[in-house]
């Protein structure tokens, strides 16, 4: 099977609300309002708690408070609270999957550190609006769960903790494809912009110069976080997943790398208890 059939195979699962499809509808409506978007976002007072906390989070430091969702949408931009929503029902479309907490904790832990990576990263290049980049480390990896939900055998295949054997090699030789592969088709079939499951789907791409800089930062962003979160060798460099090539890029040094990750070592928590509040994450 190739990345669609296993997104056709999970397809009763991986299932965007009607909520969202009216939200998405009203976003690429040009002539849709503040005020109608607002509403629509307001009839599920889940979504409307979530973004609100997301938008006086950490993440955003904004100054002041956002108490009501035209405001969030005033402040933060409608391509922001589009994010805000996709990261919302993304967390609910995939509660419904046969896999146990302790891997769906760790399969967060790791999202959420990408995208704490990523707009840490986005900000420091000047990256304009780079709390948006935030959407694609959060899904780079929503591939993995499609595969452990339809066969969970072939997921376990996939692991792999040695350095020798990178992961996102050992996917291409088990199953024909990449996690991030199988990410952008479920993306696709979602209906999300280019511009989200494109990056996402070149993620492991074998030339990343050719590439737009989203695709070069989760590159290298989730590189990173595999440092930290799958090798068992604690005493890898950046530059054993990373070359110097790849990060001149970006004009990016190592220490730009540390800095992302002790950020991202603040900041996880708070978004983890928004996002999985009941994730039992090891300090």
């Amino acid at each position: 099977m190739n990345a669609d059939d296993y997104v056709k195979q999970a397809g009763d699962i991986f299932v965007l609300s009607e909520s969202f499809m009216r939200i998405r509808e009203l976003i690429d409506d040009e002539t849709s309002t503040i005020d109608d978007i607002s509403a629509v976002i307001l009839l599920d007072p889940t979504l409307t708690g979530i973004i609100l906390k997301l938008a006086n989070s950490a993440f955003f430091n904004y100054p002041g408070k956002i108490d009501t969702i035209s405001k969030a949408v005033l402040v933060l931009g409608i391509t922001e609270v589009y994010n805000l929503v996709i990261a919302y029902f993304t967390s609910e479309a995939v509660k419904g999957i046969n896999a146990n907490k302790e891997y769906l904790d760790n399969f967060w832990l790791k999202s959420v550190d990408c995208a704490l990576l990523m707009k840490f990263i986005g900000t420091h290049l000047g990256i304009a609006h780079a709390e948006r980049l935030f959407i694609f480390g959060l899904l780079h990896n929503l591939g993995e769960l499609i595969v452990h939900q339809v066969d969970s055998d072939k997921q376990k295949a996939c692991d792999s903790k040695d350095i020798n054997v990178l992961p996102w090699v050992k996917q291409q030789k088990v199953l024909g494809f990449s996690y991030g592969q199988c990410s952008a088709s479920l993306l696709k079939r979602w209906q999300l912009p280019y511009s989200v499951f494109s990056p996402i789907g070149d993620q492991d791409a074998d030339d990343i110069s050719q590439h737009h800089p989203e695709t070069q930062l989760l590159y290298i962003v989730k590189r990173v976080m595999s440092k930290n979160h799958t090798f068992i060798d604690s005493d890898l460099d950046y530059t054993d997943l990373i070359s110097t090539e790849q990060l001149e890029l970006l004009y990016l040094e190592t220490d730009v790398l540390d800095n992302a990750v002790n950020y991202c070592n603040l900041e996880r928590l708070g978004l983890l208890a928004i996002l999985n509040p009941n994730a039992e994450i090891p300090l």
